[in-house]
């Protein structure tokens, strides 16, 4: 666990780690990819939002191998030059990615470091509230729900930068967790 401290001290951090988790929590603000905040979503983190968007970076520069979970990818995708959608249902029309409870079905491509990782197809539990709106530079999406909505995303050309919506550590599968270690062993 990494407290946010300033933003310039990112790289310092980076430089003793073998990788980085960015965890989930709270939706991104919007003021990070020049969104409008929407009055529904979670207060901001900006103090948050700065060290994890630096954290990133900083982890990127290094290759260190990154595992984005949840607002982590959210955070992956803004730190690459990537928007967001800043309130889902209202794009959609519908709650159905926000509902808490019942798992749905993800496509994954099976040529990713995902699909290698956990398959073609995942059942997840992932309410979310944000989503990928335009991909950031370098960045590929790997993974959709049925409605096309991103789920997951990859950094091309790194040598692991996986970003996932859904909460992989809620379950038993720890098939990604493993593949992120053996990248950072």
């Amino acid at each position: 666990m990494l407290p946010p401290i300033a933003p310039s001290s990112a790289g310092d951090y980076v430089s003793g780690l073998r990788g980085v988790v960015l965890a989930g929590g709270a939706e991104l603000g919007a003021d990070t990819y020049n969104g409008e905040q929407d009055a529904r979503a979670d207060e901001p983190q900006p103090h948050r939002d700065r060290f994890e968007l630096a954290l990133a970076k900083a982890a990127i520069r290094a290759d260190l191998p990154v595992l984005a979970i949840g607002r982590g990818m959210h955070v992956l995708n803004v730190a690459q030059g990537g928007t967001l959608i800043p309130w889902l249902p209202d794009v959609l029309d519908s709650d159905r990615h926000s509902e808490p409870d019942g798992p749905h079905v993800i496509q994954v491509s099976v040529t990713s470091r995902l699909g290698k990782a956990v398959g073609d197809r995942v059942e997840v539990s992932a309410p979310h509230r944000q989503s990928v709106r335009r991909l950031g530079t370098g960045l590929l999406a790997v993974a959709w729900a049925e409605d096309q909505i991103v789920e997951g995303i990859e950094l091309q050309g790194h040598r692991f930068g996986v970003g996932v919506q859904w909460h992989p550590e809620r379950g038993t599968d720890n098939r990604l967790f493993d593949a992120f270690i053996e990248a950072a062993r």
